[in-house]
């Protein structure tokens, strides 16, 4: 009897059949979850969070630096008053530094709070210009809301087609009229010139604007045009500080309390000039208590919010862990007997000594003796336990019977867990 045993353990470790794993059926719960395909294993790490949120925050701080709060240059025109109000919140300080020399002596102001738009500043311009075919020429004016352009043209030749009398917001407003002069519905004020006539367009934005005629002829034309500006200028009477630009780059400081605003002005410039325009460059100071307190606040918050977000993954993954165990044993396949009785045989050794001589063995074949179902299928009761199951090894069923489990239920009736494959226990 002993020989036979060993021959047959020697057969069947030979053949194509994978020896029935000796698995514990009480995994923990993150095992058992990545084995049956359920929720992933938890991961306390909130630094991949946070270094994305403070990655993002820095993105917004350098937009904010180097966009919105970044460096801007003006062209200061005659008459020109530039109210601004930078945010205290990002900015610290504001500099004004001249860029080029000019006739006048542009002016920076400060207020604590924003000064009236009540003066009134009126003066007329005329210019006589000589244009090329298909040339153009402009100039530029800073004007408030309120303000009022009037302009009167004199165009002595008849040529074939008019000359184009347009006001444009802005540069933006000027580069498009420049791609297509011949389109009315891009600028602010568009009109075809030709003798002498008058027409006039009233400012509702303060933003600088620019006066153009262009020729669309092929040949030189004249054109004789005089202007007449009524501007609104903010009242510099209550400004607690100035500095001349003229001088050197001013610096001005921004408290934090906030209301507090510039004016930048040239009331000094020289009318009636070709290079009238002087231009300054306005550079911001960021307030970086600001943008490091905000990358601290978000990193705590970020901190925050993913270790509650762990605390109860962990809580609900608990839950469903306990809800799962009482399911598997509140509707057993078999009773708590057999199923004791059953898990004898959910290793390749319990099966071996099964095979093994019943002299060397005892107290198996005692049992054997008392329940002679045991080694019967617990599914048909005809055929033997030929069976078990992959990945949890349970031997309780019939080759036969294990396959329909396998494709019907595809869960072990012993533990729950989900069958990858059924393999044959071959006897000898």
């Amino acid at each position: 009897m002993g020989e036979s045993s060993e021959g047959a353990t020697s057969s069947a470790s030979t053949s194509e059949v994978l020896p029935v794993p000796h698995l514990n059926t009480h995994f923990p719960s993150v095992v058992r979850g990545r084995l049956d395909g359920g929720d992933p294993p938890l991961t306390n790490d909130p630094w991949s969070g946070v270094i994305a949120v403070v990655t993002f925050w820095t993105f917004v701080s350098l937009i904010l630096m180097l966009g919105i709060y970044g460096s801007e240059i003006f062209k200061l025109s005659s008459n020109a008053s530039i109210l601004i109000k930078p945010n205290p919140l990002f900015i610290q300080s504001l500099t004004v530094e001249r860029l080029n020399v000019a006739i006048g002596e542009p002016m920076l102001y400060g207020f604590d709070v924003s000064p009236a738009l009540d003066v009134v500043s009126s003066w007329s311009e005329h210019h006589k210009t000589t244009l090329l075919g298909g040339t153009h020429k402009e100039w530029m004016y800073y004007l408030n809301e309120g303000s009022q352009i009037d302009i009167s043209y004199n165009v002595p030749s008849l040529m074939q087609f008019p000359l184009v009398l347009a006001i444009a917001e802005g540069t933006a407003g000027l580069a498009r009229w420049l791609e297509d002069p011949s389109y009315p519905n891009i600028t602010l004020l568009w009109k075809q010139i030709r003798g002498t006539g008058m027409t006039g367009q009233s400012i509702s934005k303060s933003s600088s604007y620019y006066i153009a005629v262009g020729n669309l002829n092929s040949f030189t034309e004249e054109v004789e045009l005089h202007f007449r500006i009524r501007a609104l200028l903010y009242n510099t009477t209550n400004a607690y500080w100035k500095c001349s630009v003229a001088r050197g780059p001013c610096h001005m400081k921004i408290p934090f309390t906030g209301g507090h605003s510039a004016l930048l002005t040239s009331f000094g410039l020289k009318l009636g000039v070709k290079n009238d325009n002087s231009t300054v460059k306005i550079s911001y100071g960021p307030r970086w208590i600001t943008y490091f307190g905000g990358i601290g606040g978000v990193m705590v918050l970020m901190s925050l919010a993913v270790y509650y977000f762990n605390n109860f993954r962990s809580i609900r993954q608990g839950d469903s862990s306990i809800q799962s165990n009482e399911g598997s044993t509140s509707a057993p396949l078999l009773s708590r007997k057999d199923d004791d009785n059953l898990s004898l045989g959910s290793s390749y050794d319990s099966v071996s000594e099964d095979d093994g001589d019943p002299e060397d063995h005892p107290s198996a074949n005692d049992h054997e003796n008392n329940n002679s179902t045991q080694r019967l299928c617990a599914i048909c009761f005809d055929a033997p336990r030929d069976s078990f199951f992959i990945p949890c090894g349970h031997c309780v069923s019939c080759y036969t019977c294990g396959t329909k489990i396998a494709e019907s239920a595809g869960t072990c009736p012993i533990c729950r867990r989900r069958m990858k494959k059924v393999r044959k226990i071959y006897t000898i």
